[in-house]
């Protein structure tokens, strides 16, 4: 409908009110003064020049015959494609749609026109009530008449924001309801979910046939909360209510009945994971495919390598997947990308192998794994082998399908009666070996997977991503790259002890001479010559020597026995030369038992052990000995009393020595006490300072005691020690030194 008339249009309409020719339009517009009204007035856009006027100008009665006549209630235009609306049914969008689409008309016919609100409402009711209104059959189904309050309310509705609350579907209200969904308190929906989920093939009457078995042949419903027994329903019914199920827990259903459809189709995925990988070889991911075409050496499967940073990628094909494939696949990378940071793979066995792993350890490269089944964990080179597969598998000749639809359709282009007998090749026209297929797959690489736009990269080559990074490349020299890649001796581990023989490697024996018995080594074999292999250490990061096979180099045995044994005694010679003088120099020394001793002395500790108390130890046999030996034992005789006199007299004056000797060591210590306090005044301590005494030991002061004692008994003991001594012998330190003295005797005071 148009707003915007002119006189001429405004005369073919006929409206009530209004002159019905040109001129008078014209007239009437001079006489109300419509070309003054700028706003509700303007020339025609393009030729001519005449003026338009807007349908406000018209009078009231021909405004709205004019919009009876043009205003069309359908769906508003919608976008391209628009967002799925998921919140309502399909019945419910309908009937929002269509009050939306009345309450849309009705603005559109109260726009510019002079009358109120309550009015506009009324004609336009009244109009649609009449069916006067150019009205689409699929509105008028659903909203057969129109009250001015329910206008009203579905204004106020789309006002709010809240549009979709004008959808309405009746059979959500009773969802949920059905005999089937509310037989026997829920069990029997439950049951038929379970059914379906166990065998999804299952048909109605077989739900059916099942739920007698189970339920019996009739149900139990609540209707109206009386509790009623009925027969069980027909399968129409179970086929209607299956649907529902279907369709109510299709997500449930479809993660217990295919699960790795789940995973591709609903499990939550995330977008943009790696996005913080944004330098080139900082994350790499490898993964293998079989090929979908065949060669005339069999089905090759491809290894692709992909640089998450710049999505460059590396192909290897291999006859059957294995270790070295890996391995082939890296060194490929290393020499065009450079080493990478970390290579993530799955947990596939030729890429957790331990020729793989030490590989990995050998240039410095981390190694991730993937978990288990989670092939959306590297989901970007699963992505680059399904564009190689879709985009240059299926240009080869031998080219068998993406799967075994596509097979089956390949193989259909000729009748089962010109195949019979005919090989594969035959069927699908292989003619390339492995090495060509190579060669293609390269081609195809570096001239148009590299050069094509990435939807990852915004729409950036991985070639031009690759080029604009500033990033040093770390390289490995080639060669050093292949010896890491030989392969290990055995097979194993490479583990090997050197023995007199040498390296025992596949029953056959190599010869180190630079390497002494007993030592270690990881070795690894020269593929390229049978009689040489490379001796390392353990961990491989030294290398040791070569290791050499007489019976497989070709040199004769003697010869390199010969150069054998002047390689290892000149070695033994040169790591032997400075032990040999060292040798000579202990030699020309003190003997070894005399630095022991002299060191045993240094550690013997600096006491002396006190003497022991004595017990005479007597047997039968021990006094027959005594009295068998006699006097040789025991020669003293008695004594005669001159000789007694004379022993008496000896005893004396060996006591008397001894305090005399007693006394004048008293002395002599507080002599060398006050040595010490005259020498500590001098050396030690200020000269304003005086010593009085050193401290006094509790044994020393024991001794002084026994001297005094002896004074004592003597009445030669000034009175001031006497006093002394009677307090000191009152005291806990004087008894113990006296128990120690009565154990030991003299001894203990020396």
């Amino acid at each position: 409908m148009k707003d915007w008339l002119t006189a001429r249009e405004i005369a073919a309409e006929q409206l009530p009110d209004m002159p019905r020719d040109v001129s008078g339009i014209w007239r009437m517009a001079q006489r109300e003064g419509w070309d003054e009204r700028t706003s509700q007035a303007r020339a025609r856009a393009g030729r001519g020049g005449a003026t338009e006027y807007h349908l406000s100008l018209l009078p009231t009665l021909a405004q709205v015959a004019y919009q009876q006549k043009h205003i069309v209630i359908q769906l508003p235009v919608k976008p391209a494609k628009p967002a799925p609306d998921t919140s309502l049914t399909a019945r419910a969008q309908k009937e929002r749609d269509a009050r939306l689409a009345i309450v849309a008309a009705f603005e559109k016919f109260s726009r510019g026109m002079q009358l109120g609100y309550a009015t506009r409402v009324q004609v336009f009711t009244d109009k649609f009530n009449a069916g006067s209104l150019n009205i689409d059959p699929w509105v008028l189904e659903i909203i057969p008449s129109l009250s001015k309050r329910t206008l009203a309310r579905w204004q106020s509705q789309k006002r709010d924001g809240r549009a979709n609350s004008l959808g309405h579907d009746p059979a959500q209200a009773r969802k949920g309801t059905g005999i089937l969904d509310t037989a026997n308190g829920g069990a029997v929906s439950a049951f038929m979910l379970a059914l379906i989920t166990h065998q999804p093939h299952l048909s109605g009457h077989h739900v059916r046939t099942m739920c007698r078995s189970e339920f019996g042949d009739t149900l139990k419903v609540v209707s109206k909360g009386v509790e009623a027994t009925i027969p069980m329903p027909p399968v129409r019914t179970f086929q209607h209510a299956l649907k529902g199920l279907k369709e109510k827990h299709k997500v449930e259903l479809l993660k217990l009945t295919n699960p790795d459809r789940y995973r591709s189709h609903m499990a939550p995925a995330g977008v943009g994971m790696l996005r913080h990988i944004t330098e080139p070889n900082q994350l790499w991911q490898i993964d293998a495919s079989p090929v979908d075409a065949l060669c005339t050496d069999g089905r090759h499967a491809v290894y692709a390598c992909i640089d998450i940073a710049t999505r460059r990628a590396v192909w290897l094909l291999s006859r059957t997947p294995r270790a070295s494939a890996v391995a082939l696949l890296i060194r490929k990378a290393i020499l065009e990308w450079g080493v990478p940071d970390v290579v993530k793979t799955d947990n596939g066995s030729d890429f957790v192998a331990r020729d793989t792993q030490r590989l990995f350890a050998s240039l410095g490269i981390e190694a991730e794994t993937s978990d288990a089944y989670s092939p959306e964990q590297k989901g970007h080179v699963e992505r680059v082998i399904k564009t190689f597969q879709h985009d240059m598998a299926s240009l080869l000749p031998g080219f068998v399908g993406h799967s075994v639809a596509d097979r089956k359709a390949i193989e259909s282009r000729k009748s089962f009666a010109q195949r019979l007998g005919e090989d594969d090749a035959s069927v699908f026209g292989v003619s390339l070996t492995g090495p060509q297929l190579q060669k293609h797959v390269d081609d195809w690489a570096n001239l148009v997977y590299q050069h094509k736009p990435h939807a990852g990269l915004k729409n950036v080559t991985p070639f031009a991503a690759a080029l604009a990074s500033a990033k040093p490349v770390r390289t490995v020299e080639e060669r050093a790259l292949d010896l890491l890649l030989m392969p290990i001796a055995g097979g194993n581990d490479g583990q090997r002890i050197v023995g007199k023989l040498g390296i025992r490697i596949d029953g056959y024996h190599y010869m180190t001479p630079t390497i002494l018995p007993g030592t270690a080594v990881f070795v690894r074999q020269d593929p390229n010559d049978a009689g040489r292999a490379y001796a390392f250490a353990q961990d491989g990061a030294e290398f040791l020597g070569d290791a050499i096979c007489p019976e497989l180099s070709g040199i004769h045995p003697e010869t390199i026995v010969r150069a054998a044994k002047e390689m290892r005694g000149e070695l033994i010679d040169e790591r032997t030369r400075e032990l040999k003088a060292d040798v000579k120099k202990i030699a020309k020394g003190a003997p070894l038992i005399e630095r022991a001793l002299e060191v045993a002395r240094r550690d013997a500790p600096n006491i002396i052990a006190l003497p022991k108390r004595e017990q005479a130890h007597s047997t039968p046999q021990i006094s027959a000995a005594i009295e068998a030996l006699g006097e040789r034992l025991n020669p003293s005789q008695p004594l005669d009393p001159a000789a007694a006199a004379a022993h008496r007299r000896l005893i004396d004056d060996m006591r008397a020595e001894d305090e005399q000797r007693l006394f004048a060591g008293t002395d002599a210590m507080m002599r060398r006490r006050q040595a010490e306090i005259e020498a500590a005044r001098t050396a030690h301590l200020p000269k304003d300072f005086n010593v009085v005494a050193l401290p006094e030991t509790p044994k020393e002061r024991y001794r002084r005691a026994v001297a005094f004692r002896k004074l004592l008994d003597t009445n030669t003991l000034p009175a001031a020690d006497a006093v002394w001594l009677g307090g000191y012998e009152q005291s806990a330190e004087f008894r113990s030194h006296q128990a120690m003295h009565e154990d030991f005797g003299d001894a203990y005071l020396s």
